[in-house]
């Protein structure tokens, strides 16, 4: 059956009525909008071969399909009615799971990982996918919740555009939640909750970004700079900490004198990222030692370097960038893309960078693997010095 009711594209959503031994009982909307000039009543099918009749038509199909099953499961019930199989659709019977109890059952699993092998980070990410999905469900579909068998590529289109459209998400911001969204799809096959892949055609589109970095005339300028203000000061060298050492920012706050470890009479940083528990193990130079030096003794805790909040850390930083002249935004992340465009950009092999960094794949740090203009010199120089013999010959 379909509404009178229109939304803002002039469609109108499909309401669900079943009946049993002459008795008719509404459900609710089915989620789907129609136009209703191409609506035919005696089928209760949308008219035509276009890409949309057919992807509405195949959803009903589903639809059907998934009410019969419940029919077929208690047909032999004398307790069955119609209030019966709307709880079973609507997801309340204990032998079905919604979209949503699947998203609550694993955000319920990571939930209680968290400290082991999950971070808190992590499932908020996860949290906030969640809360993507229910806000797209009542935006779209004017409902709660969805069955497994409903989560069609229409669906999945649908929440990609709600995503850049009505929150206006960045594209790789977009695309990070439904990957998200795509890992909790595969746990419920792996359940046994969902026998398709709603996501088998759906492209991932993600754009390239320029990370950023700092040259090495901006790195030189901070760290001639005098501060007046301690706290300033106090930024300055933790960002140029992880300048030199490629830490993150939440690795440097819990770095600890253990971490310190003495190999063949020199210093190295032998830690587990925090953000993936994957080794990362750096050679410490003499800037950094300095640094570690420069406050050594000076927090109660035990940690090596006094640093506060993120959100602190970035708004200080912005306060260096403009006395310092410089241009660019800073945060905490960009001295970690510094250190790895400078490490790369002077000839340490990409391989030495990936381990010093802690990824987990190799392509993660050719995200950096950029060219600088000084790269570019540097390396003709060298060329320039073993073609002189051909400038002996060269008559001007």
């Amino acid at each position: 059956m379909r509404s009178n009711y229109e939304n803002k594209q002039g469609k109108s959503p499909l309401m669900i009525r079943i009946f049993l031994n002459g008795e008719m009982m509404n459900i609710g909307s089915a989620g789907i909008y129609i136009d209703k000039k191409l609506w035919s009543n005696s089928t209760s099918r949308m008219k035509g071969r276009s890409i949309d009749a057919l992807n509405v038509n195949a959803q009903l199909d589903l639809l059907s399909s998934t009410l019969l099953g419940i029919f077929k499961k208690y047909e032999d019930d004398e307790e069955l009615s119609l209030e019966k199989i709307k709880s079973d659709y609507l997801g309340k019977s204990s032998s079905l799971d919604t979209v949503m109890d699947i998203f609550d059952k694993y955000l319920e699993d990571l939930k209680s990982l968290i400290g082991t092998s999950k971070t808190q980070a992590t499932f908020n990410k996860y949290a906030v996918a969640r809360k993507h999905f229910s806000s797209f469900l009542k935006y779209k579909y004017g409902r709660n919740d969805i069955m497994p068998k409903e989560l069609t590529y229409i669906v999945i289109h649908d929440f990609d555009v709600y995503l850049k459209t009505v929150l206006q998400l960045k594209a790789n911001s977009a695309t990070k939640t439904l990957k998200f969204f795509k890992t909790v799809i595969i746990f419920a096959q792996k359940s046994g909750k969902m026998t398709h892949d709603p996501f088998m055609n759906f492209r991932f589109q993600a754009e390239k970004v320029d990370r950023g970095f700092l040259t090495d005339e901006e790195i030189q300028c901070m760290m001639k700079k005098t501060f007046d203000i301690p706290r300033l000061e106090q930024v300055r060298d933790i960002f140029i900490f992880s300048c030199f050492s490629g830490l993150a920012y939440i690795d440097m706050v819990n770095l600890t004198e253990d971490n310190i470890v003495v190999l063949d009479g020199k210093k190295w940083i032998i830690v587990n990222r925090h953000k993936t528990n994957v080794p990362s193990n750096i050679l410490l130079l003499d800037i950094p030692l300095m640094i570690i030096d420069k406050y050594k003794g000076k927090d109660n805790d035990g940690r090596l370097l006094p640093i506060i909040s993120n959100q602190k850390m970035n708004a200080y930083l912005k306060e260096i960038a403009d006395v310092c002249g410089i241009k660019k935004r800073l945060t905490c992340h960009l001295a970690r893309h510094t250190f790895a465009t400078m490490t790369l950009s002077k000839g340490v092999p990409i391989e030495t960078v990936s381990k010093m960094l802690g990824h987990t794949n190799i392509k993660t740090t050719q995200i950096y693997a950029r060219i600088t203009n000084k790269k570019i010199e540097s390396d003709m120089m060298v060329l320039a010095t073993k073609l002189d013999k051909f400038n002996e010959i060269v008559d001007v």
